[in-house]
């Protein structure tokens, strides 16, 4: 299982900062980033490896939520998706 996150940002270097910051906590909630893209300044994309789909779901659903206030992400977006 795999995840596609989109991100709303106010300022892409901010959150790069703070998305490279979060990895470990990411990681141990059962996230793995395969790849990060970004659009413009205000838009960042991510696809995650699933490796523990109760504890992504959890973190997204919680503690991702300090993430999003320390990287200026004014709106998320979620999709579990499996290969077809």
């Amino acid at each position: 299982m795999q995840m596609i996150a989109h991100y709303s940002i106010g300022d892409y270097a901010a959150f790069k900062t703070a998305f490279d910051a979060d990895a470990e906590d990411r990681g141990n909630n059962g996230l793995a980033l395969l790849q990060l893209w970004h659009e413009n300044d205000g838009s960042a994309w991510a696809l995650f490896d699933i490796r523990d789909a109760k504890a992504a779901r959890n973190y997204l659903d919680g503690a991702a939520a300090v993430f999003n206030s320390q990287a200026g992400v004014t709106a998320t977006s979620f999709h579990f998706v499996e290969t077809a």
